[in-house]
């Protein structure tokens, strides 16, 4: 069987830092993957995450199998990050929450639960998009359809176009909304937009299925949850796979979580059963250590106002980098008006380079773009930024 196979296509974004890592530019530059760097150019661990180790590793005395949904702690305080504390659906008890390994994992116990539940549901995701979405979906038997985001000339959400699909979805079809900081254009519906949204998925009988990736790192913690919680206010159903990847620092520890918001607390405790049995077959039972790392930070205050302040210094410094890097592109003569990049959220910027442009960057100047134009924020630093904006502006010259 294995003798037969020919090689399969790499992944479209790790297949770059694998290519990143063979080139022998001496000034190469990788901002494909989605990574946060500090000023020097490191990814950090997060103070208030290594003291919540070091309590974790004092006080520990087991490493005995967590259960299939993970701790309750844990799960609450998902819940109470997610929604806020005194949320209705926290309080009522009509939300049922698990954890599981990173945010691509919670997304893929999703689908498989909508296909155990529903056979060959349709999910619909935005175009663009994270480029592993289609695939979880897929690989999961259900059928995905793309509903228009993107409109390149004004740098912003075609919305006319994204209503007029999803006007199209039928009843029970779910919907996959990036909650913050839009992977991978960088751009997210205004509040009004969120209200008309809500108002479209609900009247026409949709589950709205919120990828919650980066919370923190566009406005703030609680303004990044804006958008979802307008969505909170009807009293439906609901989806949100969270992921403590990039605001805690956790990439390699794989821990996020899916939450099911039901119509009543009974509702909530079915569902749980359900999701237990769609994760037994999977993966069993969570790894421990991230998910302790959060119910630490959380619980303790001094620790949470660490991590907060800590978070608030990575929001800011994206912040900086996106206007730094449209004064800089100005400083190196690029005419083209760039600044529609301060106006984007998050660590990922829809850049308007094409494909030709992207591979030009890699061969020629040994810097690593997505094909698409995406281009990690998060990455960049006053050390790079000069040799990245002299590239481009020779790219675009050519």
């Amino acid at each position: 069987m294995f003798d037969q196979l020919s090689p399969a296509p790499p992944d479209a974004i790790m297949g770059l830092t694998d290519a990143f890592k063979k080139d022998p530019h001496p000034k190469k530059i990788n901002l494909t993957i989605g990574v946060y760097k500090d000023a020097q150019g490191k990814t950090p661990v997060p103070t208030a995450v290594k003291k919540a180790e070091e309590k974790l590793l004092r006080e520990e005395t087991t490493k005995s199998y967590l259960p299939i949904e993970g701790t309750p702690d844990y799960d609450a305080r998902v819940q109470e990050l997610v929604f806020g504390a005194a949320h209705e659906i926290v309080t009522s008890g009509r939300a049922a929450t698990a954890h599981t390994p990173g945010g691509t994992g919670a997304l893929r116990v999703a689908a498989d639960l909508l296909h155990i539940l529903r056979p060959g549901t349709t999910v619909w995701i935005s175009e663009p998009t994270w480029p592993n979405h289609p695939g979880i979906f897929e690989a999961a038997g259900l059928k995905v359809r793309t509903y228009p985001y993107y409109e390149p000339r004004s740098h912003s959400i075609d919305f006319a176009a994204l209503t007029k699909a999803l006007e199209g979805a039928a009843a029970g079809d779910a919907v996959v909304l990036h909650a913050c900081c839009h992977n991978p254009t960088g751009i997210d519906p205004t509040e009004e937009q969120w209200r008309a949204l809500s108002a479209l998925i609900h009247s026409k009988g949709l589950l709205p299925f919120f990828d919650f990736a980066y919370q923190g790192l566009g406005d703030g913690l609680e303004e990044d949850a804006r958008g979802l919680r307008l969505f909170a206010e009807y009293p439906g159903e609901m989806l949100v796979s969270s992921s403590f990847s990039k605001n805690f620092g956790l990439y390699n520890e794989r821990t996020g979580a899916i939450t099911l918001v039901t119509r009543s607390a009974e509702s909530a405790q079915t569902s749980m059963t359900h999701l237990r049995r769609a994760i037994r077959v999977n993966y069993s039972t969570p790894p421990a250590h991230g998910a302790s790392i959060v119910t630490t930070v959380l619980a303790d205050p001094a620790l949470r106002k660490e991590w907060e302040a800590e978070l608030k210094g990575m929001c800011r410094r994206i912040h900086e980098m996106r206007e730094l890097f449209v004064r800089t592109l100005k400083a190196k003569g690029v005419t083209r008006d760039f600044s529609f990049l301060t106006k984007q959220r998050g660590m990922f910027s829809y850049s308007g380079l094409n494909k030709a442009q992207a591979d030009e960057l890699r061969e020629k100047h040994g810097v690593y773009i997505v094909g698409s134009g995406r281009i990690n924020i998060a990455g960049l630093t006053t050390d790079n930024m000069g040799p990245l904006c002299e590239a481009i502006a020779a790219v675009l010259r050519d």
